[in-house]
């Protein structure tokens, strides 16, 4: 894996967005109308520059796979911040869904230890390339790298059959949220 750059930006979220398009959680938050797509890939293209900004982002050497980490510690609230957190409520969320956006951030928020420290947002594969294992080892490079950085990795899903792929990369539950959806929260103490 290589850190990516701003010339990343576009493949990556062409990556995220087909990864995640069937996402449970992704779809609770993602406006659902004939724009869903494109906000998608607004979403996607938000978590680049909030983990370009306050985390890493990682991309594979052959450009089929990415992880978007952030470090929830060294996250601001700056002008850039609270212009991107404006643009995903109007091109993503949507004013009429932000409260149940706010609602789910909060209950999120009250399950994470307040100590995470690596926070694996996003992880993709594109979908021509998937089971071929290379989203794990992508994921075995994060773990490499979170080990480096002396933190365990923290990370929430709502895809039930990634939890047996978490769990054999000693990924543990630690919470499970119930919104209309089940959402799972896993820890690797390394």
């Amino acid at each position: 894996m290589i850190k990516a750059g701003y010339k990343d930006k576009e493949r990556i979220v062409d990556i995220l967005a087909a990864s995640f398009e069937g996402n449970r959680s992704v779809n609770y938050i993602v406006k659902q109308d004939s724009k869903r797509a494109a906000r998608i890939r607004k979403l996607m293209a938000y978590s680049f520059e909030i983990c370009y900004s306050f985390g890493e982002v990682f991309i594979t050497e052959d450009k089929k796979a990415c992880a978007l980490v952030l470090y929830p510690g060294k996250k601001k609230t700056t002008l850039k911040s609270i212009v991107l957190d404006i643009q995903l409520i109007f091109s993503c969320i949507g004013i009429e869904n932000i409260t149940k956006a706010i609602e789910r951030e909060k209950k999120i928020k009250e399950l994470q230890p307040t100590h995470v420290n690596y926070y694996l947002w996003f992880i993709g594969v594109d979908p021509d390339y998937q089971n071929q294992g290379i989203g794990s080892g992508l994921l075995k490079n994060i773990i490499r790298h979170s080990e480096h950085k002396g933190s365990p990795v923290y990370l929430e899903t709502s895809t039930i059959k990634n939890l047996p792929w978490y769990k054999k990369f000693g990924f543990q539950i630690y919470h499970e949220l119930d919104i209309s959806y089940k959402l799972f929260f896993l820890r690797r103490v390394n």
